[in-house]
């Protein structure tokens, strides 16, 4: 249940926290989840289940338990963003952005030296890169980093 104050606290008493990776496939997303947060938030990613109604599912059981959550997608477009954005809000959530700065170029590198359902098709990153919008704190974030 969420405070006086619309801040749901975890069980250490800080303010949960939902986090959005935006980012090219081979950004480097889910290897700065491992360094920084697999310790501390839940990881929610696309990859991992069969849709986005799985995931916002997993999104909002977590955040209704106090637990922080990493939501590590291309997350490319505002449209995308918002459902996620609200979802967060709504549980009194401080909502982060994460925007992986990453040129064509190395994302096609890096995705190229993944093995199995971690290597995306070429064209993956071509059509993200063309609808890849960075976060912008308008958009209802409390915080945007750029990595």
């Amino acid at each position: 249940m969420a405070g006086m104050n619309g801040q749901r606290p975890t069980a250490n008493g800080e303010r949960v926290e939902l986090v959005i990776f935006v980012g090219l496939p081979g950004s480097g997303k889910s290897t700065y989840y491992f360094a920084h947060f697999a310790g501390t938030h839940v990881h929610v990613s696309k990859d991992l289940m069969k849709n986005t109604r799985m995931q916002n599912m997993l999104i909002e059981q977590a955040l209704a338990a106090g637990q922080s959550v990493v939501v590590d997608n291309t997350n490319p477009s505002r449209a995308v963003r918002e459902p996620l954005i609200a979802i967060g809000k709504g549980h009194g959530a401080r909502v982060v952005a994460y925007y992986f700065e990453c040129t064509v170029a190395v994302a096609l590198t890096r995705n190229r030296q993944r093995e199995g359902k971690g290597r995306v098709p070429d064209v993956a990153i071509f059509v993200t890169q063309k609808k890849l919008a960075p976060p912008a704190l308008d958009e209802g974030f409390d915080e945007v980093h750029v990595i």
